[in-house]
């Protein structure tokens, strides 16, 4: 099992690599003000996508991100 410390900067590294610094950032800041489950939140929005399909998707999201930083 891997320390809080770690999981934080796994995390960060993840968002940062996906999202951007600036928007990974502003996830962070979303999730820190918002009071909600996120639990919850993930099971709707990964409600009926299988595995494969949201992999797919957010390799599409992250190539549609990548084209629009150039």
């Amino acid at each position: 099992m891997i320390t809080d410390s770690e999981i934080r900067v796994k995390g960060l590294q993840v968002l940062s690599e996906h999202l951007g610094t600036v928007e990974a950032e502003r996830f962070i800041a979303l999730i820190q003000r918002e009071r909600f489950d996120y639990t919850k939140w993930r099971q709707e929005i990964d409600q009926g996508f299988s595995v494969d399909e949201l992999s797919r998707r957010a390799m599409e999201h992250t190539e549609e991100e990548r084209a629009q930083r150039k």
